[in-house]
């Protein structure tokens, strides 16, 4: 299962644009509410959660992803969200994945030290300061079991990273194909 933490203000392409290509690709995938389960994202686009994140048990293979946005200050500040984000980066059968601020978080929280990563540009210092190896110029980055995306406009290619990490590579292509991305 691949869990999408959301918490008030995420950036709604960032969630939502991964979400559906892995469910194309036949990825299970829990929208997962960080304060309830209905969600505002950073442009007001409410969101109905599919689960909230203090009942989350993850499981061997499971997936934890928190997008950017605003709403990463409130990812911050919520402990089942720091819990999940923590569980993932230290159980070596979980992956963390994380796009835009969501990197620089994870940066912040020691989680991602002598790791390549990639962040919202200018946020690079959350990731050096804190051991990681920023990539600037990289769209994604996959670092082991450790997956980071940019911005909002890699969007496509964080979600098609998921799916090729999580379901292979000819089946990310099968989705590239399926909605025409050229990227």
């Amino acid at each position: 299962m691949v869990y999408i933490l959301l918490a008030p203000g995420f950036e709604e392409a960032e969630a939502l644009v991964p979400a559906d290509l892995l469910r194309r690709a036949g990825v299970p995938v829990a929208l997962t509410g960080v304060e309830g389960s209905q969600v505002a994202g950073s442009h007001a686009i409410l969101v109905t959660a599919d689960t909230v994140a203090s009942q989350v048990t993850l499981r061997p293979g499971d997936m934890v992803v928190l997008p950017g946005g605003p709403g990463v200050e409130r990812l911050e500040a919520s402990p089942a969200a720091l819990a999940l984000a923590r569980q993932a980066a230290q159980d070596e059968s979980l992956w963390l994945a994380a796009i835009c601020a969501a990197p620089a978080l994870l940066g912040r929280l020691g989680l991602l030290s002598g790791r390549q990563a990639v962040c919202y540009p200018g946020m690079e210092g959350d990731l050096s300061g804190h051991g990681a190896i920023p990539c600037p110029h990289r769209s994604t980055v996959l670092d082991g079991r450790f997956l980071t995306g940019r911005a909002p406009g890699s969007a496509f290619d964080f979600g098609l990273a998921l799916v090729e990490a999580l379901a292979g590579a000819q089946v990310a292509q099968q989705v590239r194909d399926e909605v025409c991305y050229a990227g």
